[in-house]
């Protein structure tokens, strides 16, 4: 009897108590906050943001396709390109369509469409894959590869905004 009358209080307890315990975010959404703050520093006009959003141990690896007929891939160390970001002085912003969230442990992948702006025009488009990190301050980008093609083929790769919505 006694036991009947404890596993009553438990069920009627609980509904009470998860609702006063706070829901901690999924692995998938602490590492969709990193990447978002990635993208504030990038559009900060703090130009030393975006060094504590990135590994500075890591690499770049820029799969450019904006001359169809010279294809490149440039690989640039995070520190240089940190570096050069210091010292930029023009208005950037990129937009992700975050279509990918792979998590183990501490580390992660996340892939999707981009637009990129440069002194708010459409600069260029692609896909990006971030290569996430935990660290004891939140998920980083370690590592990034990301396809660069020209603004007139962003609707083709899905790209989250494209020159015909700039347009309408």
């Amino acid at each position: 009897m006694i036991e009947r009358i404890a596993f009553a209080a438990l069920l009627l307890a609980t509904p009470g108590m998860a609702q006063e315990t706070p829901m901690l975010p999924s692995p998938e959404q602490q590492v969709r906050l990193g990447v978002d703050r990635f993208f504030a520093a990038l559009k900060s006009s703090d130009r030393t943001r975006l060094a504590r959003e990135m590994i500075p141990e890591g690499t770049i690896f820029v799969h450019n396709r904006m001359d169809p007929d010279n294809p490149r891939t440039d690989v640039v160390k995070v520190s240089d390109h940190l570096a050069r970001w210091a010292k930029g002085t023009g208005e950037v912003s990129e937009h992700m369509e975050v279509e990918t969230v792979l998590v183990d442990g501490d580390m992660a992948q996340v892939w999707g469409p981009y637009t990129f702006f440069a002194n708010g025009k459409i600069s260029h488009c692609g896909i990006n894959s971030l290569s996430m990190v935990r660290t004891d301050d939140g998920w980083k980008v370690a590592n990034t590869s990301f396809s660069m093609v020209p603004p007139e083929e962003c609707e083709a790769i899905g790209a989250p905004i494209t020159l015909k919505d700039i347009v309408e």
